[in-house]
């Protein structure tokens, strides 16, 4: 420790795009349009994950979408040798609030400042606005056990120097969560869903798969959902102009409007997207007469598909399921992707094959009377979740005969 320099810095511009790359996706390089190649398969050159490149982070800070008023103030942990090499890293934020998460801490805010203390600021450790799974203490592929303890321990300090009441670091990957939980971090537990490539060669195969009745139910929404003429177009890379992304962005705010919301991503932040990560990036256009009239946005990893945005200017029936989880699916099959994570909350989604997924954060709470009742609240919620899931799943819409449909 003797030997290590330990800073916060206030923007990515404080570390080279190829040192934190180097770390955040070990065995990828990421050229232009943020298009990953794989450079080794040897051992922790995992699953690349856009989320954690400098190119995405980098556009949420250039676009102001974090930093300035929004409550996210970067204050990404840097860790260097004696050498001055990058060894470990965490995109990390000083929160002034708890939105933008999705893993929800306002009841324990409310009832730690009921008692009189002050919850905000708190160290927030993940991709803004992204509920989705990926590494978060990013090490490389090189003494990985001891930087993830060393970058733990670097947190915890961050807290105490700056005021914040707690370090929360969420969707991690399990490694993380293991390196988190072994250094006292708290447990916490949550459910997404998930669709799972079983080695299908077509949308076909998973269609038989599903048990008579949920086949037909796919059939019939895919049929309604483009029975208007609608058609679908995948878009990626130098193919995505500024047009689709005028269109995308008015589908996104109209969605946040709906739910009386502010939309969280403006509308530069969709260009430079697009400019720096459009080799990643996956945005499925629905257009009816040649218009676009809605869209799915996602982002593509090595082995994932990731949901995250969708809205619409016209309403049809069973148009959402199709360009935001069929459609994804038949993506996910041809580019002989694993998985499909179509973002937060919907249990709709288990009938649509997408089924219910642990998901995982770990919490540092520095008031010992704070920490000892969410430690309580949590072996709780982790056992409930556990229940949940396994009662969802237990309505997954899949054959249990294993014998080969008969219907059409």
């Amino acid at each position: 420790m003797d030997a290590l320099t330990i800073e916060a810095a206030g923007g990515l511009e404080a570390v080279a795009k190829a040192e934190w790359d180097a770390l955040a996706n070990p065995g990828w390089s990421v050229g232009p349009l943020g298009k990953p190649t794989r450079l080794h398969d040897g051992a922790g050159a995992g699953a690349f994950n856009p989320f954690v490149s400098h190119d995405f982070l980098k556009c949420l800070e250039d676009a102001g979408c974090v930093g300035g008023r929004s409550g996210w103030r970067p204050r990404h942990i840097l860790i260097r040798d004696a050498g001055g090499a990058l060894i470990a890293a965490a995109p990390a934020y000083l929160k002034a609030h708890s939105q933008g998460e999705y893993v929800f801490d306002y009841g324990w805010a409310d009832a730690y400042e009921r008692a009189g203390g002050q919850y905000y600021p708190k160290v927030q450790v993940s991709v803004p606005f992204t509920p989705a799974q990926g590494p978060r203490l990013l090490v490389g592929d090189t003494d990985v056990k001891n930087r993830r303890s060393i970058l733990a321990r670097a947190l915890v300090a961050l807290a105490e120097q700056t005021g914040a009441s707690s370090v929360h670091v969420t969707f991690t990957e399990p490694a993380d969560y293991e390196a988190l939980t072994g250094a006292d971090y708290l447990a916490r537990h949550d459910t997404q869903f998930h669709w799972e490539n079983r080695g299908y060669a077509t949308f076909d195969d998973f269609l038989a798969a599903l048990a008579s009745r949920k086949r037909k139910q796919v059939k019939r929404e895919r049929r309604d959902a483009l029975a208007t003429g609608i058609k679908i177009r995948w878009l990626t890379g130098a193919d995505i102009t500024e047009a689709h992304w005028d269109a995308f962005y008015d589908f996104y705010t109209e969605t946040g409007s709906r739910k009386w919301g502010r939309p969280y991503l403006n509308r530069n932040f969709f260009s430079l997207l697009g400019e720096r990560v459009g080799a990643s990036v996956c945005l499925m256009l629905a257009e009816r007469d040649g218009r676009p009239i809605a869209g799915a946005l996602n982002l593509i990893g090595s082995e994932t598909l990731f949901g995250r945005y969708w809205g619409c200017v016209e309403e049809h029936p069973f148009l959402h399921f199709e360009v935001c989880y069929y459609q994804a699916i038949d993506f996910a099959i041809e580019h002989g992707l694993v998985r499909v994570e179509a973002g937060a909350q919907g249990e709709h989604k288990l009938a649509r094959g997408y089924e219910a997924s642990q998901t995982r954060s770990a919490h540092y709470l520095l008031h010992p009377g704070l920490r000892d009742a969410v430690a309580h609240y949590l072996e709780n919620e982790r056992r409930a979740v556990e229940h949940q899931n396994e009662v969802l799943n237990s309505y997954a819409p899949f054959r249990k005969d294993g014998r080969a449909p008969q219907d059409p």
